[in-house]
């Protein structure tokens, strides 16, 4: 790796880990019930919309009562995404006529956009309106990444409440999430893409003269000649897409305006729109770290999940990073440079836009797949297996290192609840965590969170490459076609979004599939999450005790990783062995 592309990684983390205390003392203070300087600016919208919606913020609920809040408002969020895609055709701002999407595709983006997930099985650009793209997709972008949010608050009262029979308020959470943190941080970060460059309009499509005459190739169906015709015009696709993309990449969403996401250059065209964008993916996850240990009075707490994050996630990306650096072996052969002495040149910049080069491209896969995030900025199905292995892992160990807004920490507290566990089996101890104890129903329920999304991805990718319906999707036979699926279920059934490429996903059989895997992952965890929230908020804080074992050391630090990363290992591995391990055989074979 060459020195530019140390001090690149080098200042994005350094960045990133500067911010993590301001901003996530910054939200516990939020979550506190405290004052902050946005009370004067956001206040009074608060207070209206709890009137508006009837709502008494003094009222805390039990967990069975906020479970049932957030499963109806996410239910009425997916049939108002639903109903927009079906009714756009007859609704204002559609400057260009689209029709009603299909009930297969519409269902997928919506069940997509209220898990979280923003798996796009369409192409932005040609199928939905700006009435949709708003008032649908960035609604929910802003809706699901406070609800995430506010479990992962939920949580942490479970922790910290003591002989409580609540977890706080559903709506109340929901509303300090959207009006404290997420629109503030929108209103900051949109303003400077749109000053790079970002697109941000309610002008129909432009169409523009080309410098140049293009040629195309086009074939006829009936004789079988090509023709190559020329144009000199191109249509622009434009719209509101500055305020999506802050949002998307602020809630860890990552569905993108455009059906190349934030490859294209209306969506990210320059380097420090590039910089800016990552640094928001990963901004809350991290933040949120701090945030947990201020609410739980114990911010060492919070520091040795960071750590255990960023340790899991720096050796990944760099792993990354040199097998993309490396490329391919059998056309490195051949991209010698003779000025240089035979020097061999270049690396694996197939599918990656030159304007960002190998490793803000390996960095943004990394992170993107780190933080349940979904976006790209450059082609994965053309990394290289090894350095396509890495983004489809992160996923696969259940998007806990940074992962979505809320849920990566939640995901990653659940993981601790299983460490405890393990230590307190080792030495004949009832496991203690954060000063609760650890007993059955809290295994039970965590084992769910462990086995669910393993159960969706193993399962979907068995059903697609099984029957004709899945294996119709696929564009490249072998190992390759494989990864292609176990991509896109890893990432449908992990709520992450993005694509490995090379699979006509937008069939009836995969929107389907994939939408209901999307819903199972993101609710059929947040359901026992909360109601692990619950027995842990009735029970009495236990007194620190000589069999204690200290959660803020470096041995809970290296136990709570070598947990996380077995299971990846233990459950995934032999998948990844049919898929890239299989294709980087294949490769090396034929060099």
């Amino acid at each position: 790796m060459t020195l530019s592309g140390l001090f690149q990684i080098a200042l994005y983390l350094t960045v990133l880990l500067l911010l993590v205390k301001p901003l996530g003392g910054y939200m516990a203070r939020i979550y506190l019930g405290q004052p902050v300087l946005l009370n004067r600016v956001f206040g009074r919208l608060e207070v209206w919309l709890y009137r508006l919606s009837g709502i008494d913020a003094a009222a805390a609920m039990s967990w069975r009562q906020y479970t049932v809040s957030l499963l109806v408002f996410n239910a009425i969020g997916l049939l108002a995404v639903l109903a927009l895609q079906r009714l756009q055709a007859g609704l204002p701002l559609n400057p260009q006529q689209f029709p009603a999407v299909s009930w297969d595709s519409a269902f997928n983006t919506a069940a997509s956009f209220a898990s979280n997930t923003n798996w796009q099985g369409y192409s932005g650009e040609t199928t939905l309106s700006y009435l949709t793209q708003m008032l649908g997709l960035s609604v929910q972008n802003f809706l699901s990444a406070a609800t995430g949010m506010a479990v992962l608050v939920a949580l942490v009262r479970g922790f910290s409440a003591r002989n409580a029979d609540t977890i706080g308020n559903f709506w109340v959470d929901m509303t300090r999430g959207t009006v404290y943190i997420l629109l503030p941080l929108s209103l900051v970060l949109a303003p400077l893409l749109v000053w790079q460059g970002v697109v941000q309009t309610l002008s129909p499509y432009q169409e523009v003269r080309l410098m140049e005459a293009a040629e195309y190739r086009q074939t006829q169906a009936d004789s079988g000649t090509v023709k190559t015709p020329a144009t000199g015009r191109q249509t622009l696709a434009l719209g509101p897409v500055a305020a999506q993309v802050a949002i998307k990449q602020l809630g860890t969403n990552g569905g993108g305006f455009f059906n190349v996401n934030s490859a294209h250059p209306f969506e990210n065209p320059t380097p420090l729109a590039n910089f800016l964008e990552l640094l928001a993916i990963l901004l809350i996850p991290a933040a949120l770290c701090y945030t947990f240990g201020v609410m739980m009075g114990d911010t060492r707490q919070g520091w040795l999940i960071l750590s255990a994050m960023v340790l899991l996630f720096v050796p990944l990306l760099l792993l990354t990073v040199y097998f993309e650096q490396q490329g391919n072996p059998v056309l490195s052969a051949l991209q010698v440079d003779q000025s240089l002495g035979g020097m061999q040149t270049g690396g694996n910049m197939e599918g990656k836009e030159v304007r960002f080069g190998i490793v803000n491209s390996a960095l943004w896969a990394t992170a993107t797949t780190a933080a349940s995030n979904g976006s790209v900025n450059a082609m994965m199905d053309s990394f290289t297996p090894l350095g396509g292995l890495i983004p489809m892992w992160l996923m696969q160990l259940g998007e806990v290192v940074f992962g979505g807004v809320g849920s990566g920490l939640y995901g990653m507290l659940i993981f601790a609840v299983i460490a405890v566990f393990i230590a307190g089996l080792m030495i004949g101890r009832t496991p203690e965590y954060l000063g609760k104890k650890i007993e059955a129903f809290e295994i039970k329920m965590a084992a769910l969170v462990i086995l669910i999304p393993p159960f969706l991805v193993l399962g979907g990718t068995a059903i697609a490459v099984m029957t004709d319906a899945g294996k119709a999707g696929l564009f490249n036979p072998g190992a390759h076609g494989f990864s292609e699926a176990l991509y896109a279920f890893s990432s449908a059934g992990n709520n992450n979004g993005s694509a490995f490429g090379g699979l006509s996903a937008n069939t009836p059989f995969y929107n389907g599939v994939l939408g209901i895997i999307m819903l199972i992952a993101r609710f059929g965890l947040i359901v026992p999450v909360l109601a692990i929230a619950g027995s842990l908020a009735a029970k009495k804080i236990v007194p620190f005790g000589q069999g204690t074992l200290p959660t803020h050391t470096p041995l809970f630090l290296l136990l709570l990783i070598m947990i996380v990363l077995m299971v990846g290992a233990l459950t995934f591995v032999p998948a990844l062995a049919l898929g890239p391990i299989a294709e980087q055989l294949q490769l090396m074979a034929d060099h």
